[in-house]
Parts: structure tokens; C-alpha cells; sequence
């Protein structure tokens, strides 16, 4: 069995997390942190996990727990993640983290939108953990960056379109909404419900910083430098993320057409569903699954395409690409853990 640790088992990524591996036929989850649940049984903070886990929340000492456990996952904040990933890597741990440390190769810019980066010789060794993408990196790596919700929407949405040469690179325009757990579990004025419930409303405006993961991962696909217009909203639900992705056409295409890239290049992804040409994505089928669900039309009236992807924030947009990952990392089957039938309603 893989010994495995959730560090900052306490988020709602954390508990996700937890969700996902007590289910998971290869793994046993040795050790979870939790700073303000420390000495207190997770199932007790958490009573979902009643009867599934029932693991103490420890404090975080990397040595003890990196005699215990042969991957952690750190779903910790950004600046705390790095402040310990590399002396678990120093410890023959392997690490897919859930923050935004390591996943920007370009220091400079992770300091520009972040803070000073305290171990940047690891950027250059950190896979960037989109597995319909970096497969083959993945299964290699000690350190995996798992991907931003929002970027995992916008990216899988735009591949077959950059690889193809189809669009106008200039003309990109993402518009995103999140559920409310897309921003944690710490109180915040935002995110309280009478803030958020009837309401919605665009934030981060040009300003977000998922904006340079997305524009590096396009710019690979692209083989040239992409900038974006980014708006992130806010939906007065739990999880999901609708994102909606407009470009223009460098030539004519019928939706039919598009559409027939689309499946040819998700072929064989497990987690990728291209929608039928009548159909478009919608949040309420992904919820509690690791699928992105995917739709476009191409309007010929103006020359642009309009791409929409779903996801679940907290599955595919977190805790179940890491454990997509993990699956990678370990030779197991990719969906082994993930076949999880969406809720609905």
C-alpha cells in the first residue's frame, strides 16, 4: 500500500482530499496536519468523514512524518507550501502540491504576482500536474505542481485550438465563475452568505492571479508568447467553475467541425467530455467528479468561437488532479479512486 500524508488536511481542498483517498484501493493515508485542529480526530471537525476516517490531525514535523509516508500532499496555502516541500523532498518524499508555488518557471514573475520564493531551484524541476497535457512528465517527477482550478478550466477548454493554430492569439478573452469554495475556508467578508447568496459579481479584475499560469501553459501549447483578458466572477453556489473562452477564428469553421478536433484530440481522456453540438456544459453535472465537461460554438456571424468547460473547483480543479497524479506517479490506473458518478441534482 502507498503511505501517504495530507498536509492542511483542514481546507475544504484537504477534506476533499480525504474524500477521495479513503476510497482509493492502493492507498493508505498515514498521516494528516492540521494546525487548528491539532489532537483532534478528523471525523469530530469533520463529520462527513464519520465511519471513513478517523485519523488524529497532527502537528507539522516534516522529519517524523517523512518516516511514516512515501508522498505528501501539501494543501497548504501558497508561501507555507514551499516553506516545507523542500525538506520533504530532501527526505526521499515525493510531494504533489496543491499551492501555487511551484507551479510558475519564471521566478521573477511568481514574485511579481506572489511573493519572494524561497526555494526557486526547484522551479525548474516542478512538472506542471495537467495530466491531458504532461502525462509522461508526470510519471517521472518528485514534485508535482497541481494545477489552479481556474487555469485547469481555461486550459483543457482552449488545448485543441492552440495546438491546431485556429484562433487569433491577440483575441483571447476568458470570463470565469466560481463557486464560493473556490476561495478556501478561512472567514472572509466576501465570502459569508449574505455577502454571497442572491448575489454575483466579477472581482480580481485584470488582476487575478491565475492569469500568468494560464498565459504560460497557452504560451506552450501555442509555441508563442499568449496574454489574456481574464475576469474571475463569483456565483452564489458551493463548487463549480463555468469558464467561457472567446476567440476569433483564423479561418472559417463549423461547429461541427471544431467539435471533431475537439474529440479526436480527447479521444482517450478519461476525465474529458466533449459535449454533443446541441449541448453545452453546465456545473451541475460535474459536481463531486473529476471530469471537465467541454462545449463550443463556432459563430459564424462574427468569426469567433466560444468555448465553455465545467468543472467541480474542489475535484478536477484540486484534490482529484492530485490524486489523478498520484495515480500517475505510481504506475496505478489513472482513474483508479476517480470513478465517481456526478451528483445530480
Amino acid at each position: 500500500m502507498l503511505k501517504v500524508a495530507v498536509i492542511g488536511a483542514s481546507g475544504y481542498t484537504g477534506v476533499e482530499l480525504l474524500r477521495l483517498l479513503v476510497g482509493h484501493p492502493e492507498v493508505e493515508i498515514s498521516c494528516i496536519t492540521s494546525r487548528q485542529h491539532e489532537g483532534l480526530p478528523i471525523n469530530q471537525a469533520f463529520p462527513s468523514l464519520s465511519g471513513f476516517c478517523e485519523l488524529v490531525c497532527e502537528a507539522l514535523d516534516v522529519t517524523a512524518i517523512a518516516q511514516r509516508v512515501d508522498l505528501v500532499f501539501t494543501a497548504l496555502p501558497h508561501k507555507s507550501a514551499m516553506e516545507v516541500i523542500p525538506d520533504f523532498l530532501a527526505a526521499g518524499c515525493k510531494v504533489v502540491d496543491l499551492s501555487a508555488d511551484y507551479r510558475l518557471k519564471d521566478c521573477s514573475v511568481y514574485e511579481q504576482w506572489y511573493q519572494k520564493h524561497t526555494s526557486p531551484d526547484l522551479l525548474a524541476e516542478a512538472v506542471y500536474g495537467l495530466p491531458e497535457l504532461f502525462r509522461e512528465l508526470i510519471g517521472s517527477a518528485r514534485l508535482v505542481a497541481n494545477p489552479g482550478c481556474y487555469p485547469t478550466s481555461v486550459i483543457l477548454g482552449l488545448a485543441p485550438l492552440l495546438k491546431n493554430d485556429l484562433i487569433d492569439l491577440t483575441t483571447l478573452i476568458i470570463d470565469s465563475k466560481s463557486g464560493a469554495s473556490g476561495a478556501g475556508r478561512g472567514v472572509k467578508q466576501g465570502s459569508l452568505y449574505c455577502e454571497v447568496n442572491e448575489g454575483f459579481k466579477a472581482y480580481a479584475v485584470a488582476s487575478h492571479r491565475h492569469t500568468p499560469e494560464i498565459e504560460q501553459t497557452l504560451s506552450i501549447l501555442a509555441g508563442a508568447a499568449v496574454q489574456v483578458s481574464f475576469t474571475p466572477h463569483l456565483l452564489p453556489i458551493n463548487r463549480g467553475i463555468l469558464s467561457t473562452m472567446y476567440a476569433s477564428l483564423k479561418a472559417a469553421k463549423s461547429t461541427a467541425d471544431l467539435l471533431d478536433i475537439y474529440r479526436q484530440a480527447y479521444a482517450e481522456e478519461p476525465f474529458v467530455r466533449v459535449m454533443p453540438g446541441n449541448e453545452l456544459p453546465n456545473v451541475a453535472y460535474v459536481r463531486g467528479t473529476n471530469f471537465c465537461d467541454v462545449g463550443l460554438v463556432s459563430d459564424e456571424r462574427t468569426g469567433r468561437v466560444i468555448v465553455t468547460s465545467a468543472i467541480d473547483n474542489l475535484v478536477k480543479g484540486a484534490a482529484g488532479q492530485a490524486v489523478q497524479n498520484m495515480n500517475l506517479l505510481y504506475g496505478f490506473k489513472e482513474q483508479l479512486g476517480l470513478g465517481i458518478v456526478p451528483l445530480f441534482p
